[in-house]
């Protein structure tokens, strides 16, 4: 269903433009990071993507799919998850009977995407009386478990200790590696060369850049880029 295009996006809010004219094409395979200062248009970009929100002009196009429109090979993870007051693999479940997969095939793949989790054992808990970091894993199961063509995750480790933002990026990393595209924000720059193949850098609303990772670091094209990465933006 991939390429997703961006023609010349922009929105505005309350008197306010939040993206600036972004023109650019996401293809599948490389994990694509999207990275920049707080109140850069990362989440709002990506929701964009997701279609959660609608240009105020321009367009979202999916090429491939039926008139451009949003296709349901795709599934989101946000900042803070939201849980159903169901268990932990009614949570997964639901999605897949939403989706029309069998009974007996929802709970086939919803205690195999909990095992691949590391969730098995809270499985039958409260999703809602889970830590953080488990909801965030159960986030990422609900989603993985729709197999999914992109996986668009907005900051999904920002509230999380340092212990379980390794163990999700992990699980990221599986989820990439079973064929998923991996769509990502986040303004933390290690995280971002650790789980980037390529950096889109966003600043006041604007795609300033977009480069392989090593070279964005190495060899960043513009100032403001360069000066992120040496933690001198003002508002960073």
């Amino acid at each position: 269903m991939l390429p997703l295009a961006l023609e010349n996006v922009c929105f505005a809010a309350g008197g306010r433009t939040i993206i600036a004219g972004v023109t650019l094409e996401i293809a599948a395979g490389p994990r694509t990071v999207i990275l920049g200062p707080n109140g850069a248009g990362k989440s709002v970009l990506m929701r964009l993507c997701h279609g959660l929100l609608t240009p105020t002009s321009g367009r979202v196009v999916w090429r491939g799919s039926r008139n451009g429109r949003r296709p349901r090979q795709q599934a989101m993870v946000f900042q803070r998850p939201i849980m159903l007051r169901r268990s932990a693999i009614a949570n997964v479940t639901y999605g897949l009977k939403l989706a029309g997969v069998s009974r007996r095939e929802r709970e086939l793949r919803g205690r195999d995407v909990l095992d691949a989790v590391g969730l098995s054992a809270v499985a039958d808990r409260p999703a809602r009386v889970l830590s953080g970091g488990e909801q965030q894993k159960l986030a990422l199961a609900r989603a993985w478990s729709l197999g999914p063509e992109v996986l668009f995750l907005d900051e999904p480790t920002a509230n999380l200790d340092p212990g379980a933002t390794r163990e999700l990026e992990t699980i990221v990393g599986q989820i990439h590696a079973s064929g998923t595209k991996i769509v990502m924000t986040t303004h933390n720059l290690a995280q971002a060369r650790r789980l980037g193949d390529e950096i889109l850098f966003m600043n006041g609303g604007r795609l300033v850049e977009r480069a392989p990772v090593e070279r964005f670091f190495a060899e960043p094209a513009s100032a403001e880029a360069a000066a992120f990465i040496r933690d001198e933006l003002p508002w960073n």
